[in-house]
């Protein structure tokens, strides 16, 4: 297997992304993973934690073809905004976390990296430092001119993905058009085609409404938009079923069958996922022209600088970053 670069972003500094990155450190890595982040923050951090960790600073101009050895962690250095405390936000530090992710997905598009694996970002306090931020997902479409992107986890043998990601509940229904639905139904038969090399997917579909909308006596959105853009996407030869309740999708009768699931919106299909498998589970953004993949957990700010983090997530989200890049 050749070695191929990839990006690594730990996300908000005062949380625990950089100690997930310090100890993942310890382990040798099969590619050369670029730590995009401030190296006094992490020689501090690693500092706190007792953890001796060699930091290779690297440049733009001069990355790393060759994985780093175990005990070490190849380091692009990026300024801070402001000293890090740990376990405490600054907004002082919003532009900084923006620009990680920009030079990783930058470096992307540049074929710098085949791909970059993020860890948590705190969307509040980017929004406190007066940058509109949504999140990952809709930060790296813009980034990367993509139109629609596809949020989707994945953990073991379920993958979920979303029709809709991070609205409030009462705008849901209105944001499921037949042309939103076709758009995210054909990225991800799509991406599970061309990078996670399904040859023909299988993909069970969620109603919106409770029964699915028990005949449109508990909603009309199965009758009117779900049901017939799954039937012309039929017609193309997709392997679509649906749309089926969601209380009872989420069965092996279901799952068992299948290679993923459409969910109508976030806590729809995530609650099912986390729970089957929190700490080893992956997020991952289809649509975009870049390999990225994230942790399913947030910043655990409460965690950081303790030695107690579960590196588990992150493994998950290497892994799977390093599987798709092999069917590029």
């Amino acid at each position: 297997m050749t070695p191929q670069r990839f990006a690594l972003t730990p996300g908000e500094p005062a949380g625990i992304g950089p100690d997930l990155c310090l100890l993942l450190a310890a382990q040798p890595q099969p590619h050369p993973l670029i730590a995009i982040t401030n190296r006094d923050l992490l020689a501090e951090r690693a500092a706190q934690l007792g953890l001796a960790v060699n930091l290779l600073v690297v440049t733009a101009d001069a990355l790393p073809d060759q994985p780093a050895p175990a005990g070490s962690l190849y380091v692009w250095d990026t300024p801070l905004g402001a000293p890090v405390v740990t376990g405490r936000l600054d907004k002082a530090n919003a532009a900084f976390v923006l620009q990680t992710l920009t030079r990783a997905a930058q470096g992307c598009l540049d074929g710098d990296f085949v791909g970059m694996i993020t860890a948590p970002v705190h969307k509040g306090v980017i929004n406190d430092g007066g940058i509109a931020f949504s999140g990952h997902t809709e930060f790296l479409a813009e980034l990367t001119h993509t139109e629609q992107v596809v949020m989707m986890l994945a953990t073991g043998d379920l993958r979920v993905a979303l029709v809709t990601t991070h609205l409030p509940l009462r705008e849901v229904a209105d944001a499921i058009t037949v042309e939103r639905l076709e758009r995210v139904t054909r990225i991800l038969h799509a991406d599970l085609v061309s990078k996670f090399g399904l040859a023909r997917p299988r993909i069970l579909v969620c109603g919106l409404n409770p029964h699915a909308g028990e005949s449109g006596h508990l909603g009309r959105e199965e009758m009117d938009i779900i049901e017939p853009t799954l039937e012309r996407l039929r017609a193309e030869g997709m392997d679509l079923r649906g749309p089926l309740p969601a209380d009872t999708l989420f069965t092996p009768k279901y799952l068992q069958h299948c290679d993923a699931v459409l969910a109508m919106y976030h806590d729809q299909g995530l609650p099912v996922l986390k729970y089957k498998g929190f700490g080893a589970a992956v997020n991952i953004t289809l649509g975009l022209p870049i390999i990225r993949t994230s942790v399913d957990h947030g910043t655990a700010l409460d965690l950081a600088g303790t030695g107690q983090v579960d590196t588990g997530s992150l493994r998950v989200a290497l892994d799977t970053a390093y599987r798709m890049a092999e069917t590029l």
